[in-house]
């Protein structure tokens, strides 16, 4: 009975650490999934932001050359139905002839605007003020103390003659206008004295003063000057 002391007690010191072994593995083991579990996981690289696109600026759109109106003829009769008015237009300047076909006449010249505008005007201090608009040239024209509304439409060809010559002593100096109906209005001074003017061809120009033949030439502004 005495030696069985010495072994029972080696026996509960055996039990006795298989039991902390146990008790420590196991502590280990629940401390490593707790540290694990716990820990933050790795901060994610934040995206580079993008490049903001740089303004740009609106190139402003060239603007066309301002043009002035095309060259053509025109021709037509005051509201009145009094008188003729013709208009040629050239490079931006524009001769004009008013003719009542008896006695009263007036050749006035000067620029055309882009917007086909115009303010034209003569050595006897007549003024046509008008604007080509549609295919015509609308206005007035300032005469003698007088105004005279007018409609010009274009022609299509030349409307505006001219002739000066000497006939038999006299200085002859001829204007026409030719209307779009072909019809024609005109005056003939002879030595300064004014009357109705004969018909011209307007084919050829040719027409008969005092037995003579002479020839009416289209009037520009550059003929004119």
């Amino acid at each position: 009975m005495k030696r069985s002391g010495p072994l029972v007690t080696l026996l509960g010191g055996l039990v006795l650490a298989l039991i902390l072994l146990s008790f420590n593995a196991t502590t280990g083991t629940r401390a490593g999934s707790t540290s694990t579990t716990n820990d933050p996981p790795p901060a994610s690289a934040a995206p580079s932001p993008s490049p903001s696109p740089s303004p740009t600026r609106n190139s402003p759109s060239p603007r066309a050359t301002p043009s002035p109106p095309a060259d053509a003829d025109y021709a037509g009769r005051t509201d009145d139905d009094s008188a003729a008015i013709a208009v040629t237009l050239r490079d931006g300047k524009a001769v004009a002839y008013f003719c009542d076909g008896r006695t009263q006449e007036s050749w006035l010249k000067g620029d055309v605007e882009d917007d086909g505008g115009m303010r034209l005007t003569s050595k006897d201090g007549a003024e046509l003020n008008g604007t080509l608009k549609g295919g015509s040239v609308r206005g007035t024209v300032d005469i003698g103390g007088r105004e005279y509304g007018f409609t010009a439409p274009e022609t299509g060809e030349s409307a505006l003659y001219r002739a000066t010559a000497n006939v038999r002593g006299a200085e002859v100096d001829g204007g026409w206008i030719v209307l779009p109906d072909g019809s024609q209005v005109g005056i003939l001074k002879r030595d300064g004295k004014a009357a109705a003017a004969p018909e011209i061809d307007p084919e050829t120009g040719a027409v008969t003063v005092d037995g003579q033949q002479l020839t009416a030439r289209p009037v520009t502004p550059e003929s004119s000057s």
